[in-house]
């Protein structure tokens, strides 16, 4: 067994990834699997044969867009998702670049307007991606026409308990290397 497969099934808390007898039901499900250089399949296959650098590097696990369609065609419930989240986080610990900076930007602006407010706020985690990726233009277009239509609010509603969300965030917040 490789040091990364055993790394990874012990924070999978679920199906060990070895149960996977690649049947190919969750690449052929996947919607991404067109724009991955590694199919969900291949990546555990890659886990399995202990290809850290070589996975952390790949565009594939930042393009996983979590559907988990692949979950529902597995017949082993293997939860290739996770496993996903857990190579990126992985990647991010060692400071290593994502090979798809823009997604990574939207994922940070994301998870920092839940950490503020318990919820996304569509509006600052707009402003939040596009200072972090410097696509300022990109989109405006079509985010003036959401706007128009009603479909992005100004301001979002925040959770009541937001001492509870922060207290998740620091509890998670030393696996990545941040402060709370």
């Amino acid at each position: 067994m490789s040091s990364l497969l055993y790394e990874i099934n012990q924070q999978i808390n679920g199906v060990d990834l070895q149960n996977c007898y690649h049947c190919l039901k969750c690449a052929s499900g996947c919607p991404m699997a067109g724009a991955m250089e590694y199919k969900p399949n291949e990546i555990i296959r890659m886990v399995q044969l202990g290809q850290r650098e070589t996975l952390l590097n790949s565009s594939a696990i930042w393009l996983c867009v979590s559907c988990e369609t692949c979950v529902t065609r597995c017949p082993n419930e293997i939860d290739t998702p996770r496993l996903i989240d857990i190579l990126r986080e992985m990647a991010l610990v060692e400071g290593i670049t994502p090979a798809e900076p823009e997604v990574a930007g939207f994922h940070d602006a994301f998870l920092g307007t839940v950490k503020f407010g318990g919820r996304v706020n569509e509006p600052l985690m707009m402003v939040a991606y596009k200072a972090k990726t410097g696509t300022w233009l990109k989109d405006l277009v079509m985010g003036l026409k959401m706007f128009a239509k009603g479909k992005l609010k100004l301001l979002s509603p925040r959770t009541r308990n937001r001492t509870a969300i922060r207290r998740i965030f620091r509890r998670l917040a030393p696996r990545r290397g941040h402060s709370g």
